[in-house]
């Protein structure tokens, strides 16, 4: 892959002024030979093996940030989903597995490891439902093991006994969690149709179509995105912006293309995938509310504000397409609440609500993500607002999940602090009326009639 001198210095302005990253540099890791009906024996070959193959991971993503110039934010392992060993032991309590993991990653130094996992869209294994078991014991009991469920699928429909379930799980892991702001919660997201090389925490995980490891990477670049938007005129019109916004993707994608090449041969693994998708953080600058803002939508959350979105994400998706010809992941914006300066403010002053991030759901991959909300909210409410953004899903053919905090002992007007890429998340405000009776009715929601494609 060529790339001029013309590249070189438009991503070095990136970089030192638009707050362009690589966000994360992930291990794909396939544990699939490490299971045993020893539970005890089956999390030292976890250990072992994540030792043993992630040991060059983080010194090799310094080296390449250091000799191309571009920040690598994030080193992380995705591993298979724990629930297929769990199936291979008969041990009630599965969280000795996710301490093996939390142990490796920090022997190994990376940031976050994913793939405490479980997928029950259509029904649940006897090795699911003890890995679901331990869900809020593992995550509080670790600091760096993130886990994810997928709940539904176009071809399934919904599984909303696995549902009714998971919302249960989220306020048992905000319980256990709650002297830290039930931070538990930050590292569990429930999906639909979720996909299997996704780089991205806390829903990555290895799936099994996977090589036995590869290297997938997420790109950044909001502020990048920003930046070109806020620099054309006023006149311009949605076209040119698009255009606009496509060009800039195709740069940053070919600097994701180029970091995931460079990594997976030092490494001497398969490159995997190049995400796409914008991932805000903190940052001043560094978010995709203020993108929106820049098109002309006067607050985040305000009218306008969904066709804003779909037209960012799907400008992305274009430009990065031309850029790699291996793009996966999950590849559209995510606006988590916590991690993006500027949907924090609109959610404060009241422009962005939990029914607008549902809207905007529909035509971006995680909407309904890193969302406080009060601690008192009722286990149905919770597995309604789930039940809703797997419907999106469902019916649209597309990947969505939702990631929500229920904050112990805080009220609307009050905020969670979780620190560093986590960020600060005001609890926001939650429709009461869900009710029992719809998901406490249980069963599974059909698939719709476009799942019938062969």
């Amino acid at each position: 892959m060529r790339i001029t001198p013309e590249e070189i210095a438009e991503t070095l302005t990136m970089v030192t002024q638009q707050n362009l990253d690589i966000r994360t540099v992930t291990l794909g890791l396939s544990l699939g030979d490490c299971a045993t009906d020893d539970i005890d024996v089956m999390s030292t070959r976890i250990y072992d093996k994540i030792c043993r193959c992630a040991e060059h991971l983080v010194p090799t993503a310094k080296s390449i940030a250091a000799e191309y110039g571009v920040p690598i934010v994030n080193t992380r392992i995705s591993v298979t989903p724990i629930a297929q060993l769990a199936s291979a032991c008969k041990a009630t309590n599965i969280t000795p597995l996710a301490v093996a993991l939390d142990r490796a990653a920090d022997t190994v130094g990376i940031d976050f490891i994913g793939g405490f996992s479980a997928l029950v869209h259509k029904g649940m294994g006897d090795g699911d439902r003890r890995l679901i078991d331990s869900i809020p014991e593992a995550l509080a009991s670790t600091r760096r093991v993130c886990s994810s469920v997928n709940v539904a699928s176009t071809r399934a429909g919904i599984n909303m006994d696995a549902v009714l379930r998971m919302a249960e799980v989220v306020k048992e892991t905000a319980q256990l969690t709650a002297d830290r702001d039930s931070i538990g919660c930050g590292k569990l997201v429930l999906f639909c149709n979720m996909v299997e090389d996704n780089p991205f925490m806390a829903g990555a995980m290895h799936g099994s179509g996977e090589a036995d490891a590869v290297i997938n990477v997420g790109i950044s670049g909001p502020g990048v995105v920003r930046a070109v938007v806020a620099s054309l005129s006023p006149q311009a019109d949605l076209t040119e912006v698009a255009e606009a916004i496509k060009a800039t993707s195709f740069k940053i994608t070919r600097a994701g293309e180029l970091i995931a090449r460079e990594a997976a041969r030092r490494l001497g693994v398969g490159m995997g995938i190049v995400d796409l998708s914008l991932a805000p953080t903190p940052a001043q600058g560094d978010s995709v509310a203020d993108i929106i803002e820049a098109m002309g939508v006067k607050r985040c959350g305000g009218p306008g504000t969904t066709a804003a979105l779909a037209l960012l994400n799907d400008a992305v998706k274009k430009g990065g397409a031309m850029g790699s010809s291996s793009v996966g992941g999950l590849s559209g914006a995510f606006i988590p609440v916590s991690e993006d300066q500027g949907m924090i403010r609109a959610a404060m002053t009241g422009a962005l609500t939990i029914e607008k991030l549902e809207a905007m759901t529909a035509v971006c991959s995680v909407g309904l993500d890193m969302i406080a909300i009060p601690g008192d909210t009722a286990t149905e409410t919770i597995a309604a607002i789930v039940a809703d953004a797997c419907a999106i899903g469902v019916i649209n053919s597309k990947t969505t999940a939702a990631r929500l905090i229920p904050a112990v002992g805080k009220s609307v007007g009050e905020s969670v602090e979780f620190g560093g890429l986590l960020g600060t998340a005001p609890v926001m405000s939650v429709n009461e009326w869900a009710g029992t009776g719809f998901v406490r009715r249980g069963g599974r929601f059909p698939a719709p009639l476009n799942s019938l494609r062969n």
